[in-house]
């Protein structure tokens, strides 16, 4: 299998185990980082997590399957973010999230392979929309 059809595999099988993710991968954020938690304070009903986690699979499957749209959605959210105090590189936090979560739910079925191809996605995406110093 390919990169791209480990990360997308990886990414249906843990829907059909999960369900709906946003409270789990966003509950292991707040753990990770808890600082970004405040920042959802007004969020009452979930609908911005879920937005923005649904915007961060769109750039996960869009730079895994070779797109160019993600990578302006990643990097306006790069410069959007740093207005509520968030850096370039702590938006990260929330790719490393999703996948540590989808390791968690994969749990056996989570390979070697499906384990490599996520650390050059998170590689590639860590680089993506960055300022130029």
């Amino acid at each position: 299998m390919t990169q791209t059809a480990l990360i997308i595999a990886s990414l249906e099988h843990f829907g059909e185990l999960c369900g709906d993710p946003v409270s789990r991968i966003y509950t292991r954020l707040f753990v990770q980082h808890p600082e970004y938690e405040d920042l959802f304070a007004m969020d009452t009903d979930g609908g911005v997590r879920g937005s923005m986690l649904a915007t961060c699979f769109d750039c996960i499957i869009g730079i895994a399957e070779g797109n160019d749209l993600p990578k302006y959605e990643l990097q306006a959210a790069r410069m959007t973010h740093e207005g509520y105090g968030v850096s370039e590189t702590q938006l990260d936090a929330v790719f490393i999230a999703i996948r540590d979560t989808c390791r968690e739910v994969l749990a056996e079925a989570w390979t070697p392979a499906i384990e490599e191809s996520w650390i050059e996605l998170l590689a590639r995406l860590a680089t993506i929309g960055l300022q130029e110093v």
